[in-house]
């Protein structure tokens, strides 16, 4: 990248997204094109036949698409946009290469934004970052500032009929709020006015790099914003310049929850917050359940508050965030009192947030996990398995099929059936079921009166499909 164009030069010229329909990529595009740039695409996924309803969107919105075979590249003032894990092999890199296009990964694309805005707010953490971006978006749009918001799943506050898929808001240039990724590494290029460090967890990366990363991340960061109750983040905070604490168990944390205040519901719940830089008490109610979503909300009120909002205001504005697309997101509950949920949990961390917010009421579990992949199976599979046992009881049930694979070179050798072995000699009770459709058919066949079946996975939008198909057999 030594012979970067500026920043006006590089906008003034036409992109070409390859993948335009994944999570981190579709924000971009949409934040691109709202600022009145010229974008194309291409995906795999379209060319397939999955979620043709997402790029009949996209098309509607004024997107031409393309289909993955290269034609879309054809001048070499393009740039093209194409994550780091894109095979050489894909048609668009091979002409891109030809036409010597300047090739920007997804996070080099969202770090220029972020960093030419008048003030960049990062949400960084293994777990919970879309919600706290969607959180901290939400309470600054309701505020009147205008943010533009770059997040990794659809905000239901800002969906529209004619913009379904709203990961992303064009606002203003004043304020760029967006999660930043620690996995590939590209946290590093961000620099912050407001760095939110929500925990520290192993996912893609070993303890050792995540600690340097984050604690670099943090010593970037005008303010850095601490969850207290996560030792492993808190002991980061000597890296940061200025800090604000958030936490539920800390009574130190500068933003906090009066002891005893919480009234929790299956679907909702209430407390009362508390800045204790003035002392002043706040009643919250928030839309989701579980403990991590009200850590997330003190995140994203405490994120605020570095960016000038009082408290009580933050605290207002997050009565009316209505949560993201697949995270804990209940698609019915059937006549049988049976309720299906569609959740975006991958990872040990928050696939454990969502079995405690599930087990915190009576009813039995039925757990279908999608694995988003060879590789991360490989990495996290024993941390994995020791989760699902650990969190579910004697009655409830874990369902894995195949990864997801979409092609490529990744070593297959090792599936589902090892991470259902050792969830088994753990003491839990799961089943592999190779193929998705006939996870369906056991569940549908399986499922009583009081049931909860949670639907779990990423990096695959087909899920949510699932989710309601099978809610739909269950009505």
């Amino acid at each position: 990248m030594s012979d970067m164009p500026t920043p006006d030069e590089l906008f003034a010229r036409p992109f070409f997204f390859c993948g335009i329909g994944g999570s981190g990529m579709l924000p971009l595009a949409q934040i691109l094109k709202g600022r009145g740039c010229a974008v194309e695409g291409s995906d795999r996924s379209r060319d397939q036949g999955r979620t043709p309803e997402k790029f009949g969107a996209l098309e509607q919105q004024g997107f031409t698409l393309h289909p993955q075979d290269g034609s879309g590249i054809f001048s070499g003032k393009q740039i093209l946009v194409a994550s780091a894990a894109v095979e050489d092999t894909v048609p668009e890199v091979q002409r891109a290469r030809e036409l010597d296009c300047l090739r920007l990964s997804r996070a080099e694309l969202n770090s220029i934004l972020f960093n030419t805005s008048g003030a960049g707010l990062a949400v960084a953490g293994t777990s919970g970052k879309s919600t706290v971006t969607g959180m901290l978006g939400w309470i600054l749009h309701a505020c009147g500032r205008e943010p533009t918001i770059m997040n990794g799943a659809v905000m239901k506050n800002f969906v529209s009929p004619e913009r379904p898929y709203a990961s992303a808001v064009v606002g203003g240039r004043s304020l760029y709020v967006s999660e930043v990724d620690e996995s590939d590494g590209s946290i590093a290029l961000y620099r912050p006015a407001v760095g939110v460090l929500l925990n520290v967890s192993l996912d893609h990366k070993s303890m050792e790099e995540l600690r340097q990363l984050f604690g670099d991340y943090l010593a970037r960061s005008r303010i850095g914003v601490i969850n207290a109750d996560d030792a492993e983040a808190l002991a980061l905070l000597p890296r940061a310049k200025e800090v604000i604490t958030f936490g539920i168990e800390q009574e130190k944390a500068q933003i906090g929850i009066v002891s005893g205040s919480i009234a929790e519901g299956p679907m909702r719940q209430a407390a009362l917050v508390i800045d204790r830089h003035d002392g002043s008490e706040h009643a919250l109610t928030l839309k989701l359940p579980g403990r991590h979503n009200l850590s997330n909300a003190l995140a994203a009120i405490a994120g605020a508050a570095a960016a000038g909002i009082p408290v009580e205001k933050a605290v207002e504005a997050l009565a009316g965030f209505e949560g993201l697309a697949r995270r804990f997101e209940v698609v019915g509950t059937s006549v049988s009192a049976i309720t299906v949920i569609d959740d975006f949990g991958h990872n040990p961390e928050k696939c454990a947030a969502t079995l405690r917010t599930l087990k915190a009421h009576p009813g039995r579990v039925l757990a279908f996990f999608q694995p988003h992949g060879y590789g991360p199976l490989r990495q996290m599979g024993d941390e994995l398995a020791q989760t699902f046992a650990e969190e579910l009881s004697d009655g409830d049930r874990v369902f894995l099929c195949d990864p997801v694979y979409y092609g490529g070179t990744v070593d297959r050798s090792e599936g589902s059936e090892r991470i259902v072995r050792l969830i088994e000699d753990a003491g839990g009770h799961a089943e592999y079921i190779p193929s998705r459709k006939s996870v369906g058919d056991r569940l549908a066949t399986i499922a009583r009166p009081g049931d909860r079946i949670v639907i779990m996975g990423a990096r695959d939008d087909t899920l949510s499909t699932f989710a309601r198909d099978l809610f739909g057999r269950l009505a």
